[in-house]
Parts: structure tokens; C-alpha cells; sequence
């Protein structure tokens, strides 16, 4: 398989090469790694992946309809995993029209690219090929306490510009398959942590904030509830629906790890002061600090992923305990990641500014 992979160089897309690239299973001849190299878009998250022979980084913007045929083309694609989008809901509060650029106008003109690559495969070829859009649960809106979580056939109800952004991607991307006969997936998971998230996101925050010593800003009363999904995870599942996931189709996919906000930033203190403990001074949960909410915070999110489980035989290998524990080991032992990235090194560095 000959894999396409946008927004490869952020969060979750960095992880997801790096498991296709690891893992034993189908094999994969090239991965053509597009990314924009936008603020969260770090090179670094693969530097020691640029000698594999597999691997393929492109320079590009997925709303490029010239560049995204040509990659098609020269790279003989046989899948598409579309993880590029703008993602922070705060920054869609401040300035939304980024988001429609990416998450929609850019989403539709690669659709469109891969259907005219498409129609023109082999009949074999184009049964075999797939597009897979990567959306979130946002796109539901937001659950009482005692609501069920959200199942596939939810309707959407996005309640801020990012997840109406995602909510238009994601019907465009149906309406290719019902429209042109694109052979379509849809994803929708749940909050996501774990190794290389960008330090604007709440776990990778609070784990820099608390190590220097920093206030930790908790939204209103922090009784928001989040269900946590560990990145490694998540990865399994995309690439399990990629392959086995029925045409038309979405899978939620989900932690089954419901949280409030604030008992996840007192877990976070609890584990700082075990593996990394400061010089006297009280714990680090005398840090946390409430702030005034953000407009239109939904207060609730959870994922039924009964469909996939049942369907596909997916689960989440990771608890929360477990895979908090292990996203912040990965913090301790990459400060130097963490410090370029907060300092602005790494943008430095990729736009060849050198200081």
C-alpha cells in the first residue's frame, strides 16, 4: 500500500506514521507524508524517520489542487489518511476563518483531487483505494451528566467554530462517496493525549506548567468531562478501520476514560510530584488556578465505540492510569523537545530563520 498521509508532522499524525512505519502487519511500500508545517506542524516529531526509505515529506498545503494530483500520481497513492485540520477550539473562538480555510475549503479540494486521481485508476485499483477522514466528537455538541454517549448515529450539533468546521468536512466527505462513488471512511474520536502534543493542548500545558513552576489554568469550575483516548491507540483504530472498515462508513472511536478536567489536572500534579518532585514547597496541585470559562465550553463529551469493538474487534490496550503514566515519562525524558517548542526553536529551525 502506497499511503498518503496529511498532517503528518502534527500530533496525532506523527504518531501514526511512526506506527505504520514500526509495526509489524500489511506492509507499507511508501507513506508521502503532506503537511503545511502550520504553528503545530513540527518536522522534529520525524527527524529520525528522513533516512527511512519509505518515507516521503512533501511541503504543502492540502488545499493545493496542483500539488495534491501530482502527489497522487507520481506516488501511485492507494489510500488517503486526512489528519490535517486546525484543532484548538480556543483559537477558532478568536479568529474562525483559518478553520473553514483548512477544515473545509482544504478538505473539499482534496477530495476532489482524489476523485479525479480515482476515476481514472484501474477497476481493481479503484475498489482497493481509500480516502479516511480523521473528525472528532466535537462535532455532536455536548451530553448532560446523564446522557448516553454519543453513537455514530448522533446528529451534529457543533457549538463552536472548530467543530462546525470539522461537521462541514466530514458531510462533504460523505457526500463524495454518495455524489462521485469515492470509496470513503469517517473516524470520530474522542479527546486525544499522549507523546509530541503541541503545549497549547490542556495535558501537555499543565505538564510544562507545573515542572517550571507555573500557574494551572482550569476553565470555570473544572467539571468539564472529557473522555481520554491514548494517541497510540487511536492509531491502531484508524488503521484498522483503513483496512477493514466498511465503504461509507464512520467509526467512533473512543477511551473509555471519562474525566473531569480538574480531576485530570490533579492526577497530573500527583504524578509530577512522584517521578519528578520539586525542592521543597507544597505539591503542585497548590498551582491550579480557575480561570474565567471559555464561551461556549460544551460540558460534557463521551464516545460509544461499541460499532468498532463489534465490527472490527477494536479496544483501547491504554487505561487512563496507564497511559497518563506513560505520557508523562515521555515529557520528562523530551525537555528538549519541550524547550524548543515553547521557546519557538523548532519554528525557527524549519523556516530557516536561525534566530
Amino acid at each position: 500500500m502506497n499511503l498518503l498521509v496529511t498532517g503528518g508532522c502534527g500530533f496525532i499524525g506523527s504518531n501514526f506514521v511512526r506506527q505504520r512505519l514500526a509495526e509489524p502487519g500489511p506492509p507499507v511500500r511508501k507513506l508521502v507524508n503532506l503537511d503545511k508545517l502550520t504553528y503545530a506542524g513540527n518536522p522534529a516529531n520525524l527527524a529520525d524517520l528522513a533516512r527511512d526509505p519509505r518515507y516521503v515529506f512533501v511541503a504543502g498545503d492540502i488545499g493545493d489542487p496542483a500539488l495534491a494530483a501530482r502527489l497522487f500520481a507520481d506516488h501511485a497513492i492507494d489510500a488517503v489518511v486526512n489528519f490535517a485540520a486546525e484543532s484548538h477550539v480556543d483559537r477558532s473562538i478568536d479568529s474562525p476563518e483559518p478553520f473553514i480555510q483548512t477544515n473545509v475549503v482544504g478538505t473539499l479540494r482534496l477530495l476532489n483531487a482524489a476523485r479525479q486521481y480515482w476515476t481514472k485508476l484501474p477497476e481493481a485499483r479503484q475498489h482497493a483505494f481509500r480516502f479516511l477522514h480523521v473528525s472528532t466528537d466535537e462535532v455532536y455538541g455536548t451530553l448532560a451528566p446523564d446522557d448516553r454517549p454519543f453513537a455514530e448515529t448522533n446528529r451534529f450539533e457543533p457549538n463552536s467554530p472548530y467543530a462546525a468546521s470539522k461537521a462541514a468536512s466530514d458531510h462533504l466527505v460523505r457526500a463524495f462517496h454518495h455524489t462521485y462513488g469515492l470509496p470513503t471512511l469517517t473516524t470520530n474520536c474522542s479527546n486525544n493525549y499522549g507523546p509530541y502534543q503541541f503545549p497549547e493542548k490542556m495535558i501537555p500545558l499543565m505538564i510544562l506548567n507545573a515542572l517550571e513552576g507555573k500557574p494551572l489554568p482550569v476553565y470555570g469550575d473544572g467539571l468539564q468531562v472529557r473522555d481520554w483516548l491514548y494517541v497510540e491507540d487511536h492509531c491502531t483504530a484508524i488503521w484498522l478501520v483503513l483496512q477493514q472498515g466498511r465503504v461509507d462508513d464512520t467509526y467512533n472511536i473512543g477511551g473509555l476514560n471519562e474525566q473531569t478536567n480538574l480531576d485530570v489536572v490533579r492526577t497530573l500534579c500527583r504524578l509530577l510530584d512522584q517521578k519528578a518532585p520539586a525542592a521543597g514547597g507544597p505539591g503542585r496541585d497548590q498551582l491550579i488556578t480557575y480561570v474565567r470559562d471559555r464561551p461556549g465550553h460544551d460540558r460534557r463529551y463521551a464516545i460509544d465505540c461499541a460499532k468498532i469493538r463489534r465490527e472490527l474487534g477494536w479496544a483501547p490496550r491504554e487505561s487512563f492510569a496507564t497511559g497518563l503514566a506513560r505520557t508523562v515519562d515521555w515529557y520528562l525524558a523530551h525537555r528538549d523537545w519541550c524547550r524548543d517548542i515553547t521557546t519557538g526553536t523548532y519554528a525557527r529551525e524549519r523556516l530557516g530563520t536561525g534566530a
